[in-house]
């Protein structure tokens, strides 16, 4: 327990004394949710109820204690008006501490910087409830740092922070006559008169400065351009006039926001599938570490399940091969999915089994994705493929049946009820008896929401991998076939077939079947796109951002 922690434990308090609750005032940072800090994700799972603004509500939902109130949210099929939603957050944040709830009252950025929070914290401090601050990653700082800005170099420099929205003629005039660094919040459609301000001020025309929307988001978007050239360099790339023009920006003035700078260090928005929208059609249990990967090459990531995993129609195939297990009756068991290692740890935790029921059995999986589930269950496989990782590649490294060495010549095989039939003809070639269980059946999935079949058609995903042919079929038969825009990546050869088969163009293919390799080579694909368009002066766009007439089939 941390010391923080510690504290917000209240001891008992005599009988009548009022037990008021706990407020922690939370900085939510920036945008991105992987900014909150560790007290931060420890406080919301404490809270019983949270206080946040929705854009807030949206970085900070993912670490909420599972029924903690958050009545800043409306209830759907409710009107988001009403005696409760027209409170505003310090009246609902007193009227819970007040009732003896540990309260999280989360910002954007850093409390600290909020005038709301101080003056909220102020109240609670009048009334004697206790309340503590959870730093969190300020705006002006943070979004400097995503867009490769550095505030600071080895010279030094002095530093100042300006909201423009309150800025008033004298605080212009100081910032307009030094040659500090200037952070500057504003909005998009104030940038270039306050530009100007600056250049009334004293600050030469052609000092740069970088505008950044959208910071530590994959919607970022970043300007290089000058005092005197900036309302031009939105124009001219047509983000002004917008609809959006009302949009919190950071401007960045002086050297170190200078464009030489930024194409060395633009860390962010350089990674190679920024801001791309990808589709993940798998079970939503299958696509977390998948989508996980994804983000960290700067992609959105769309879980759309295409199959449904359901126990099988009959248990007593399954309740005899578990039986077996224990009583001796295999040599080997082969799983060639995660979701086999699955089933058989239900059924084992079902007779109250665990991973020791394989003691003496020798344990096969056809590749490191399901040798990974295996491990987590407490079990190491004694056979892999060294080569393609498939059912003909565990073929390959399967020893063949002999009655000298092999006491017992029976194997498990723990599998769909769509699998195909290669392992089962293979091992019996080999002299092998098979047991080929059903222990779960694949079933198609509900289509997804209209919008999502409408981006899938319609073009509004960069890119979409496939990892198996059965989420081919699956996808085409639920939500319809990708746009041609849609960047088409395959697990393997035959998942690859079957796209072809569906009319659709392959272009990316992983040089082994795993989906982090999948992954991987998606990410290859997007840098390889991204250096030809700098290398031909073009602007870089996402694949949905081009909508060519015709394209030119191509394979891999």
């Amino acid at each position: 327990m941390s010391p923080t922690t510690a504290r917000v434990h209240a001891q008992p308090k005599p009988s009548g004394v009022t037990s008021h609750g706990h407020v922690t005032f939370l900085g939510a940072g920036p945008g991105d949710p992987g900014l909150l800090t560790l007290r931060a994700v420890e406080a919301l799972a404490q809270a019983d109820v949270l206080i946040a603004d929705p854009p807030v509500y949206e970085v900070v939902r993912a670490h909420i204690r599972a029924g903690a109130d958050t009545p800043l949210q409306p209830v759907e099929d409710e009107p988001a008006s009403g005696p409760e939603r027209a409170d505003d957050g310090a009246d609902l944040v007193m009227r819970a501490a007040r009732g003896g709830k540990r309260v999280v009252r989360a910002v954007a950025g850093d409390p600290g910087l909020d005038s709301d929070a101080a003056g909220e914290m102020l109240a609670c401090a009048r009334e004697g409830i206790t309340f503590e601050v959870v730093p969190g990653v300020a705006e002006a700082t943070g979004v400097a740092a995503y867009a490769g800005v550095p505030l600071r170099d080895a010279a030094g420099a002095d530093v100042r922070f300006v909201d423009a929205r309150t800025a008033d003629g004298r605080c212009w005039t100081e910032i307009g006559a030094s040659d500090a660094t200037l952070v500057v919040s504003t909005t998009l459609q104030s940038v270039g008169a306050d530009a100007a301000k600056l250049v009334s001020s004293g600050r030469k025309p052609d000092t740069p400065l970088s505008v950044t929307v959208g910071g530590t988001t994959t919607q970022q978007r970043t300007w290089s351009a000058t005092l005197g050239t900036i309302e031009r360099t939105l124009k001219s790339a047509k983000v002004l006039p917008s609809a959006d023009g009302g949009r919190t920006v950071i401007a960045v003035v002086g050297e170190r926001s200078a464009p030489a700078h930024r194409d060395e260090l633009a860390w962010f928005e350089s990674k190679p599938l920024f801001g791309w929208r990808v589709l993940v059609p798998r079970t939503k249990e299958q696509a977390a570490s998948l989508s996980e990967q994804l983000r960290s090459y700067g992609a959105v990531p769309s879980e759309v399940p295409t199959i449904a995993v359901e126990p099988p129609r009959t248990p007593q195939q399954m309740d005899r091969a578990v039986k077996g297990l224990v009583t001796g009756r295999y040599e080997w068991v082969a799983f060639t999915s995660v979701n086999a290692v699955k089933a058989v740890r239900e059924k084992f935790e079902e007779y109250g089994l665990d991973a020791r029921a394989f003691a003496g059995i020798k344990v096969a999986a056809v590749g490191e994705q399901t040798a990974g589930a295996l491990i987590d269950f407490g079990v190491r496989p004694d056979l892999l493929p060294s080569g393609e990782q498939s059912a003909a590649g565990l073929l390959e490294d399967w020893p063949p049946y002999d009655p000298v060495f092999d006491p017992i010549d029976r194997v498990f095989l723990p599998r769909a009820d769509i699998a195909t039939e290669t392992l089962v003809a293979g091992l019996i070639d080999m002299g092998w008896e098979v047991d080929d269980v059903t222990a779960y059946r694949t079933v198609r999935a509900s289509p997804p929401p209209a919008p999502t079949r409408e981006a899938i058609k319609g073009g509004g995903f960069d890119a979409v991998l496939f990892t198996s042919s059965s989420t081919v079929r699956n996808l085409v038969g639920i939500a319809g076939k990708p746009h041609n825009v849609t960047v088409i990546a395959c697990i393997g050869p035959a998942t690859a077939k079957t796209a072809k088969e569906h009319g659709l163009r392959v272009d990316v293919m992983a040089p082994e079947p795993s989906v982090a390799r999948l992954a991987e080579a998606l990410a290859e694909f997007g840098a390889g796109r991204r250096t030809a368009a700098l290398a031909a002066g073009e602007v870089l766009k996402r694949p949905s951002e081009k909508r060519p007439q015709r394209r030119r089939p191509r394979s891999v």
